[in-house]
């Protein structure tokens, strides 16, 4: 699992792919990043399944912000990003979510 950022328009947006393994997919047939940034939608961002066998898709956030997210299988399955920048309590459950920290004004970076 992994967060790739690519920070554009000098710095006020920045193009987040999150990437869950083949690993952590198991023999789940379907995979969506849940969080903040779709109002917490279980279907509204779902990962495309790439040649690898990861899962992965590619969001423009706003810089300046956190975003708290997990991943869904199967529509069933809450797991983790094992890479976030950090963990927050999750208000929904006895768990944490993953957090993806995205600053302001970090300027554009190369390869996403």
């Amino acid at each position: 699992m992994s967060l790739r950022k690519k920070y554009l328009k000098k710095g006020q947006v920045c193009q987040v792919m999150f990437v869950l393994p083949k690993e952590a997919v198991q023999s789940a047939n379907t995979v969506h990043v849940v969080g903040d940034f779709n109002n917490w939608d279980t279907t509204a961002t779902p990962l495309k399944k790439q040649e690898s066998g990861d899962f992965s898709v590619t969001l423009e956030l706003e810089s300046g912000k956190e975003y708290q997210f997990r991943y869904l299988l199967d529509g069933k399955i809450w797991e983790n990003d094992w890479k976030a920048d950090k963990y927050e309590p999750s208000p929904a459950g006895n768990c944490e979510n993953s957090v993806a920290v995205v600053q302001r004004g970090a300027g554009p970076q190369p390869n996403l």
